[in-house]
């Protein structure tokens, strides 16, 4: 068979342990991969090796996929949770250092386990899903969006019988993904792309609107974002006629703010906000803008990176008292460069502030609107603009989100800011309500929205 080596080789970078495995497991049973096939029944070990080697041996080579897959389905045992689980490590750890067929040979994988039902499915699926970059319309990120939306919709029937959540993970990930990709023309290979996605994000809504509702409230907050494409507006249009207000109040799960972070972006800011001091962070801010946020669309993923801090990172009491930087001030930096862009900076605020508007402390956490909080605390000594623009912004969602849930949003966001008093995040509330620094037009409306708090209860 043909040897091509499905890495892209680099000089400079240590061999990923997985790479190596996969690769020495090829070298070292290669003729084991060839029929006739040995009738001995391999030992457990070698077993595992021999999953090793037909994953390397189809990555590298598509003609003899069909004979190495035929070995793997004698050999296994676990219903194939431990080959799946290399292929979750292989998109995880090297999917970047894929050449492009072996991305194609990957997706063909990932296919045959789905016929399979195998063990670990989900995790796999998720973890592809993350590989579809924010804002990059190269030919390799189309591929990978246009390849998946197409297996969720030839796959359907097979997914909502074995994972049907992940049915739930690809809705969130392709209405996210549609909000920027409606916002782009004049890129012919986006188009049947982006007819692929509404297809399978009315599919749900229609066939499965039960199962589309897991999502929780951040289902309303993408929808809303499409309501100008006509395939959604009747979609919108029946989700407001019913009551909205249940699917406000459950919460979304944190699984499914990871779906628009990559795994690499993941690391990146788990390490700046769990190891940078204050102070020497500005070559770490430099690095990443670099490394994520350069090109003319890719701060529409400050969105997704802002709503993955509120609600995924919940630092330790023990980060907190350190001189570690918080999450206000990375978020802050974060609206800092997206100030020229009025759209992106509008659904940037929305994503830190969402969970405000339908807080109910029995079931939220205090840490989803903690860097708000601080971020409009602190910035009122040296950046009074900032906080006059935070809170203007917060007042003017109670006033216009969902007119007809006014009364729900006032009560969540007045119990946002009872439980950050109460919790200690800000010693009173009196540092909002009595501070020169804050216009007196705010100071007022938050007054009344605290007042009306308490008449409510």
């Amino acid at each position: 068979m043909e040897k091509g080596n499905p890495f892209v080789a680099s000089l400079h970078e240590v061999e990923n342990q997985l790479e190596l495995s996969l690769r020495q497991a090829f070298e070292s049973l290669e003729p084991k991969l060839q029929p006739p096939f040995s009738l001995d029944i391999p030992d457990p070990q070698e077993s595992l090796e021999l999953s090793r080697a037909i994953l390397y041996a189809v990555l590298c080579d598509s003609g003899s996929s069909k004979t190495h897959i035929k070995l793997l389905h004698a050999l296994v045992t676990d219903g194939y949770a431990f080959f799946t689980s290399l292929l979750v490590g292989t998109v995880v750890e090297l999917y970047g250092k894929l050449v492009d067929s072996a991305k194609v040979q990957l997706l063909w994988l990932t296919k045959e386990m789905i016929d399979v039902s195998s063990v670990g499915l989900e995790d796999l699926l998720v973890s592809l899903l993350r590989r579809i970059g924010s804002g990059d319309y190269g030919d390799q990120n189309v591929w990978l969006c246009f390849e998946l939306v197409s297996l969720f919709l030839d796959k359907w029937d097979c997914l909502l019988e074995d994972a049907p959540l992940v049915l739930t993970s690809a809705l969130y990930s392709f209405l996210r993904l549609l909000a920027d990709h409606c916002r782009v023309s004049g890129i012919p290979k986006l188009e049947n792309m982006k007819r692929l996605e509404i297809k399978f994000c009315v599919k749900m809504f229609r066939e499965q609107l039960r199962l589309s509702l897991k999502i929780g409230r951040d289902l309303v907050r993408l929808l809303q974002d499409l309501v100008h494409i006509s395939e959604f507006k009747e979609i919108w249009n029946d989700l407001v006629c019913s009551d909205v207000s249940k699917i406000y109040q459950l919460k979304t799960s944190s699984r499914y703010f990871l779906l628009r972070i990559t795994p690499e972006m993941e690391t990146q800011l788990r390490f700046l906000l769990g190891n940078v001091k204050l102070g020497s962070h500005k070559r770490h801010q430099i690095w990443f803008l670099k490394k994520f946020l350069l090109g003319p669309e890719k701060e529409t993923v400050l969105i997704d990176i802002v709503r993955f801090i509120c609600c995924v990172v919940h630092p330790t009491n023990e980060i907190i008292r350190s001189e570690i930087m918080p999450r206000w001030a990375v978020i802050g930096w974060f609206l800092d460069l997206c100030k020229q862009n009025h759209h992106v900076e509008g659904r940037v605020k929305l994503a830190l502030f969402y969970d405000w508007l339908f807080f109910d402390e029995r079931i939220d956490s205090i840490m989803n609107v903690e860097p708000a909080a601080l971020l409009m605390l602190w910035s009122i000594p040296q950046y009074p603009h900032i906080t006059h623009s935070l809170l203007e912004f917060l007042l003017h969602l109670v006033d216009a989100y969902d007119v007809a849930c006014r009364d729900m949003i006032m009560r969540g966001v007045a119990s946002a800011f009872r439980e950050i008093e109460r919790k200690g995040v800000v010693q009173s509330l009196d540092m909002f309500l009595s501070n020169p620094e804050i216009a007196t037009d705010l100071k007022k409306k938050l007054a009344n929205l605290l007042s009306c708090h308490q008449d409510i209860n």
